[in-house]
């Protein structure tokens, strides 16, 4: 059962939608505030985000809810049509909803965000000589059966392309999804540092790499 965080103050709103995706199958956890969410968000698959909330408003919650975990997807929910809200959520959401919606939308949305965030139904991924243990939080070097130790930048880069595979990732898409924050230009060195040192750990020979592949003037890709 997929678990959702769901951050809405209203409570005729809340309260309908909460019980419509519990009988889709969802569980769900229901905030009318962004206290403490950031606390909790890793043990969640998802969060849907109310922009209108006492306290922080919701563009703030969602920038600090992807800092701590850029794997998760967030969906924005808000009665503000404009264009440049909608820009300015989607700057770190993965999904923008304006209101008045009908749950059967919502409950759609929210399955293609877990699909596209979902990492493969298996325990395991082998890449080359390389074996990525799902459930531990693992990479080994199946050579030698020694760890392939990662910092925190590095492995969620490493999980966020894992979780598309196959397919050409810009460096805007990742750089947002695992910083959390707008990219410029000059994040793009930033980034390439990360992968660079990335594939020194995870490549057999990082000049020709074969697990993490450049895709020129575009980005990176992981070919499963």
């Amino acid at each position: 059962m997929k678990r959702i965080l769901y951050i809405e103050d209203d409570y005729d709103i809340g309260l309908v939608t909460k019980e419509y995706l519990r009988e889709k199958g969802f569980s769900i956890e229901w905030l009318q505030s962004g206290e403490g969410a950031v606390e909790v968000v890793k043990d969640f698959d998802l969060v849907i985000l109310d922009v209108m909330l006492p306290g922080l408003d919701g563009f703030t919650v969602g920038q600090r809810l992807k800092q701590e975990a850029p794997e998760v997807p967030i969906l924005m929910l808000s009665a503000r049509t404009a264009v440049d809200d909608k820009l300015q959520g989607l700057k770190f959401a993965d999904d923008y909803l304006t209101k008045p919606f009908h749950p059967r939308e919502l409950a759609a949305r929210v399955e293609v965000l877990l699909r596209r965030f979902g990492l493969p139904s298996v325990s395991t991924i082998t890449l080359k000589h390389i074996k990525v243990i799902l459930e531990e939080n693992r990479i080994i070097d199946v050579r030698t059966g020694g760890e392939v130790i990662l910092t925190g930048k590095q492995y969620q880069i490493f999980m966020y392309l894992l979780r598309h595979p196959n397919q050409i990732l810009t460096k805007e898409q990742i750089y947002e999804a695992v910083w959390g924050n707008p990219y410029f230009e000059g994040d793009k060195n930033t980034l390439m540092v990360h992968i660079r040192y990335l594939r020194e750990k995870l490549e057999l020979d990082p000049g020709s790499p074969e697990i993490i592949e450049t895709i020129r003037g575009i980005g990176y890709r992981v070919k499963q």
